[in-house]
């Protein structure tokens, strides 16, 4: 007895209850549904809530870009969040598995592949910069605070330190006009900026200058794909445990950072400019193109993480529940991080006398330098700092997780032997070993051009394509009566008609406008001053285009070996749904996926085979007499004769 207690709290169950066992023995389940429901957290929240959302929403209107916001949520976040937790769990296979749905649009699970590739090698770049910066706080005066260092430029000038106070005390007749020429000079250059620029980076003058690999950022993107093996070692039993800590932590240092933000002068100033409305907005058609395009990336849809999260799930799992609660925390999260990051940054606009909109920023700009220069000014500025970036490093490593998963998961479906389902922890430390030597190049002096090139086309309207495709696919191609039975059969209630409507209308129209603004709106991509060559921005719509061509590449080549005449034979051969697409589990395929056994496979049996089911059939039949003659025999407690297996109770 206590061995079996042992054993079961290894495996994470609560001493004293019976141990949970894998309904797919083969692939393994999730321990527990909140192990789902915290890596999807984990994996949805992301990087992009702290340093992208926030800076939308100041820049289309303030609080009034929470109405197209919210509504874009409705209309295609949670539709399409729900369609791909609904198709990964209905099938228990990976991006690529899913497809036996049919077969022809395959191509769509290798264009997922190919997007979590691009995002998995550059997102732990960001990951590792966030480490090499929590190591570097890990002293009693933050490196960028002042501008007396080797790396700083004439330029320079702080916000700490004698140089400002002497300014200030200079000029208190004229104090805006005082910090002006002191900070802002014509455009201020700040510690923390030529910290990120001349120091961590040490940034080459052009994309095709690679300069040498920065050997500190090189050995924490070592450190970073270590830690995500060694969570991911034993797949999603490992995972599922780490993400108790990886996917709640960030949340408590968010509560911590906004508690401090909202005791600081001007940080009231910072969140009026952050949620102030400017209803105006709401007519341009630009912010409802941001809106739709910010729920769209930060759900995670068609990255292949969703479908492979799922299909780890039990198969009655009520993910339509999981999916409302999963969008609305992550969109939630990044509402709560802009009053974190616009407290600070309102603070130090005040400090400074200037605009917010001066010391605002996004992206890699808002996390490696206008953030950290505000920390600066803080009290016991390196504790905060510590935490900003741990809660940086727990927000990338949830969603870099999943993409890993989704890849191994994808391969090891893909092969299907024995073999490879016990050795996945080889598949696992391979790709983790491949991602690691692909990331080398985004550690040279060149490396954050090339960061910026594929966070900026490999994962954009390839995203929305891939989509789109998905949602015709499983709605026209397959049916969308077919599709409302299976989600039918495996929840136990058919999909809300609000669902069913945005999934065959409503959403695909939405991911189509998304697709049409991302056309219109594009611009080549600039980074500060350095505008990019076309040879490197060809590169870029080379990678952007290398998951899409996926698809109609496998399309051709499954019509071609498909069997049939003519074209159009072979065309509906190719999107036949696959034989064994369905419910994973025997058990599970019940009514039309239910096996049929022809009488002539059964006349076809061996002799000695149809013997023996004769015998078993036989000995049966006598179990169930017997069982009937005790039954009419044996006394309940209660007294009152046991008919439970009598047919006929009354005799």
């Amino acid at each position: 007895m206590e061995e079996k207690q042992f054993s079961g709290i290894l495996n994470g169950a609560v001493p004293g209850e019976p141990v949970k066992k894998d309904e797919n023995t083969r692939r393994g389940n999730w321990g527990n549904q909140i192990e789902f429901v915290l890596t999807s957290v984990g994996y949805a929240v992301g990087l992009g809530n702290v340093w992208r959302f926030p800076y939308l929403c100041y820049r289309n209107g303030g609080g009034a870009f929470m109405l197209p916001y919210f509504i874009m949520l409705v209309f295609c976040g949670i539709p399409l969040f729900f369609l791909e937790l609904s198709f990964g769990q209905f099938a228990s296979l990976g991006c690529l598995g899913v497809w036996k749905i049919s077969p022809m649009f395959k191509g769509v699970g290798y264009g997922m592949m190919v997007v979590s590739t691009y995002i998995g090698i550059y997102y732990n770049v960001v990951i590792c910069i966030a480490f090499y910066y929590f190591f570097m706080s890990m002293t009693n005066l933050l490196p960028w605070t002042y501008c007396n260092n080797p790396w700083n430029t004439p330029d320079c000038s702080g916000v700490v330190g004698s140089q400002f106070n002497a300014s200030l005390a200079n000029a208190t007749s004229s104090m805006v006009s005082g910090v002006s020429e002191a900070v802002n000079r014509t455009k201020r250059t700040s510690p923390s900026e030529e910290y990120w620029k001349h120091y961590v980076l040490d940034v080459s003058d052009d994309i095709g200058n690679f300069g040498e690999v920065r050997l500190p950022i090189l050995g924490c993107l070592a450190v970073s794909w270590c830690v995500v093996f060694l969570c991911l070692i034993r797949g999603v039993k490992s995972s599922g445990k780490v993400v108790y800590f990886t996917a709640t932590f960030p949340y408590v240092v968010l509560t911590i950072l906004f508690i401090r933000g909202i005791t600081l002068d001007g940080a009231i100033n910072g969140i009026k400019y952050y949620l102030t409305p400017q209803w105006q907005k709401v007519l341009d058609a630009k912010v409802w193109g941001d809106a739709a395009s910010q729920i769209f990336y930060s759900l995670g849809c068609a990255w292949g993480g969703l479908i492979t999260m799922a299909s780890y799930n039990k198969f009655h799992n009520n993910c339509f529940r999981d999916s409302i609660i999963i969008s609305i925390t992550n969109c939630a999260t990044s509402v709560y991080a802009g009053f974190v990051i616009f407290s600070i940054l309102g603070f130090m606009a005040h400090h400074l006398n200037v605009p917010v909109s001066e010391v605002a920023d996004h992206g890699p700009g808002l996390a490696f330098v206008a953030y950290p220069e505000a920390l600066t000014l803080l009290p016991i500025s390196p504790l905060w700092s510590l935490l900003f970036f741990f809660m940086l490093i727990l927000l990338g490593l949830g969603t870099q997780f999943c993409l890993l998963e989704t890849l191994v998961t994808a391969i090891v479906d893909e092969i299907g032997t024995d073999w490879i389902i016990r050795n996945k922890t080889i598949v696992t430390l391979s790709v983790a070993i491949v991602g690691f030597l692909l990331g080398v190049p985004l550690t040279t002096q060149a490396g954050i051009y090339w960061l910026l090139l594929m966070d900026n086309y490999a994962a954009s309207f390839s995203l929305v394509i891939i989509s789109c495709i998905m949602c015709i696919c499983i709605m026209h191609v397959y049916g969308h009566s077919n599709y409302f039975k299976d989600v039918e059969m495996m929840l136990g209630f058919p999909p809300p008609l609000f669902f069913k409507v945005c999934w065959r209308f409503i959403s695909p129209i939405i991911i189509s406008f998304i697709l049409i603004f991302t056309v219109i709106q594009y611009k080549p991509i600039t980074y500060n001053d350095y505008v990019y060559p076309s040879w490197s921005l060809a590169i870029g719509f080379a990678m952007a285009l290398s998951s899409v061509i996926c698809i109609p590449i496998y399309a051709f080549y499954k019509i071609s070996k498909s069997p049939g005449a003519t074209f159009r034979e072979r065309l509906k051969a190719a999107c036949r749904a696959h034989p064994k697409w369905g419910p994973a589990l025997q058990e599970h395929r019940t009514g039309r996926y239910a096996p049929m056994v022809p009488e002539d496979t059964v006349e076809a049996r061996p002799l000695q085979e149809k013997e023996e089911m004769k015998e078993e059939n036989k000995e049966k039949e006598e179990e169930m007499e017997r069982k009937d003659e005790i039954s009419l025999t044996i006394q309940g407690s209660n007294g009152s004769t046991n008919t439970h297996n009598n047919p006929n109770p009354s005799a």
